[in-house]
């Protein structure tokens, strides 16, 4: 079947992006129709909230800036646009109080993002904005109807004078962003990177001794280096490798130490004790040890963890080193043979999509004039921090904002 009433604008995702989208556009007068293959809405946004909801970051601007690595060209004009002052003020404007963590991280004070959603949904019916659950984007039909199946086992092809993209990355698909959408756009002629995971795991190839014992044990203030880059923070021991902050930190470079040789394992190298040079750690160690044995030694005499030790032991060639110079060595730069990235199922975001040369400055599609694109269907990267949210929204904004100057000239 096809709608007889043509919307004047859809946005294709009820995500973050989707949702911002249509309030920019519903704001400047546009009728907008939501379409989301889900049963409802933000199903990903509600389980990052469960952690806190990291909205934004307070840090300066140019250093916010720099989070976005290789890719910060492609999206700091929209974020300067729609800087995380912004971002705060939006919601707060929906009832919502924020506050800034001593990392500098901005929170709703309520830590979660249903309160935010339900207001925010509240917000979009107020505006006019229509929300269609169940329709599953497919493409276009060859006379340019973009078409939808239905939970229900039918087809809906609409006709809007303008459509804005937000399915999203590849991450978590169970959630709906499962990438379903590079098959159409690429058909279509757009330029499109390889999605791949980010702000994920790291696979290690553990003994099963190991891997049994310690899954799930933390790594607490380390340092994880590859590449010539290093990153503080926590980690996690999984049955696969590792995750964590410190892990998530680093993705780009393993990704780029990966890409270099992908039959060699990517080689990073973690320190245990981060807080003290290899000096101080000697010394420490240097000691009388008595009656201890090793793990007693270094458990009291540095603190470190039995996962720690285990993790030396894991790693080492033979046993420990005795001498107390090449100990704290082998505690500072444990070695770690990074095999790849555990899925995107799991992973928090991803990185590719649509290539910055497939979309103008409004990120309106080239191969397709009249569609916008936006969020993380767009090929940026960041890491977790307030970044990821910040830089969809702010483009959401962007996007949304082209499309209406675009309708209001035609």
């Amino acid at each position: 079947m096809s709608e007889r009433a043509a919307p004047e604008a859809i946005v294709v995702g009820a995500g973050p992006a989707g949702l911002m989208a249509a309030e920019t556009l519903a704001r400047a007068g546009i009728g907008v129709t939501i379409y989301e293959r889900m049963a409802a809405p933000a199903r990903k946004l509600l389980l990052a909230g469960r952690g806190g909801l990291n909205l934004t970051h307070g840090e300066p601007l140019d250093r916010f800036l720099g989070r976005y690595g290789a890719t910060r060209a492609f999206v700091e004009p929209a974020v300067r646009a729609w800087p995380p002052s912004a971002a705060v003020a939006w919601c707060e404007g929906l009832g919502q109080p924020t506050f800034t963590g001593s990392s500098g991280r901005v929170f709703p004070k309520a830590l979660k993002a249903s309160p935010l959603l339900r207001a925010w949904l509240n917000r979009l019916g107020g505006l006019g904005v229509e929300l269609r659950l169940g329709h599953r984007f497919t493409g276009w039909t060859p006379d340019g109807a973009i078409r939808f199946e239905t939970a229900a086992g039918g087809v809906v092809e609409v006709r809007p004078r303008a459509t804005l993209l937000a399915l999203g990355g590849a991450s978590w698909p169970r959630l709906g962003s499962d990438g379903g959408w590079v098959a159409p756009l690429a058909a279509a002629g757009v330029a499109l990177a390889p999605l791949g995971p980010s702000n994920a795991g790291v696979a290690i190839g553990w003994s099963d001794r190991f891997a049994s014992r310690f899954a799930g044990q933390p790594l607490k203030r380390v340092a994880i280096s590859i590449g010539g880059v290093r990153a503080r923070g926590e980690a996690m021991v999984t049955r696969a490798g590792l995750e964590g902050g410190a892990v998530y930190a680093l993705n780009a470079p393993i990704r780029a130490a990966l890409g270099r040789d992908p039959s060699r394992a990517a080689a990073g190298a973690l320190d245990l004790r981060p807080d003290l040079d290899a000096g101080d750690l000697a010394r420490r160690l240097a000691r009388p040890r008595g009656k201890q044995s090793m793990t007693t030694f270094l458990r009291k005499s540095i603190r470190l963890s039995p996962v720690d030790i285990a993790l030396m032991r894991e790693t080492a060639e033979g046993e420990l080193p005795k001498d107390p110079e090449d100990l704290a060595a082998a505690i500072k730069a444990v070695p770690l043979a990074i095999t790849g990235f555990t899925g995107l199922e799991r992973a928090i975001s991803s990185v590719g999509g649509v290539r910055r040369e497939s979309v103008d400055e409004a990120f309106m599609l080239s191969a397709l004039p009249g569609v916008f694109v936006a969020g993380e269907m767009l090929d940026w990267d960041a890491p977790t921090g307030g970044y990821l949210l910040q830089a969809t929204l702010a483009t959401a904004v962007a996007a949304a904002s082209g499309m209406a100057e675009r309708l209001a000239a035609s």
